[in-house]
C-alpha cells in the first residue's frame, strides 16, 4: 500500500497560515533602517535644527559601515558577523574621525561623507571580489 502525501503550497511571504509570522516583518523592518539612516545622513549633511539630527545620524554612522562590514563578512554565523560588524562601525568611525583630526579638517558634513565613501567602498567591492573568486574557479 502506497501513502500519499499533500504538499503544502509555497509560502508568498504574506504572512499566511503555515508560515512564521515573523518572516514577513524582517523586510519591513530593514526597510526602516534605511530610511531611518538615510534620513540621518540628510538631516547632518543640511544641517538641520531637528531634534532628531541626533539620533538619526547617530544611527547612520552605526548602520552604513556595519551592513558594509557585514557583508564582507558573508562566510560568518550570524551573531559573531553581527558583532564584528558593529565592532568594525565604530572603528571606522573612530578612524576617521582621527584622521581629520589629525590633518586639522574636522567638519560634521566632512566626517558623514567620508564614512559613507568609506562604506560605500567597502560594500561595492564586495561583489567585485565574488566576482573574481568565481571567475578563478572557473580557470582551474
Amino acid at each position: 500500500m502506497q501513502t500519499l502525501r499533500i504538499k503544502p503550497p509555497p509560502s508568498g511571504g504574506d504572512g499566511g497560515p503555515g508560515q512564521d509570522p515573523g518572516r514577513g516583518l524582517f523586510p519591513l523592518l530593514v526597510g526602516v533602517a534605511v530610511a531611518v539612516a538615510g534620513v540621518g545622513a540628510i538631516l547632518a549633511l543640511s544641517d538641520s535644527g531637528s531634534p532628531l539630527r541626533g539620533p538619526f545620524t547617530l544611527f547612520f554612522l552605526l548602520a552604513a559601515p556595519s551592513t558594509a562590514v557585514g557583508a564582507a563578512l558573508r562566510g560568518l554565523d550570524p551573531w559573531p558577523r553581527a558583532l564584528v560588524s558593529v565592532a568594525g562601525a565604530i572603528a571606522i568611525d573612530l578612524l576617521v574621525a582621527q584622521g581629520m583630526l589629525a590633518v586639522h579638517r574636522w567638519s560634521v558634513t566632512g566626517g558623514i561623507l567620508a564614512v559613507t565613501v568609506i562604506s560605500s567602498l567597502v560594500l561595492l567591492l564586495v561583489p567585485v571580489r565574488r566576482q573574481r573568486r568565481r571567475t578563478a574557479r572557473r580557470r582551474a
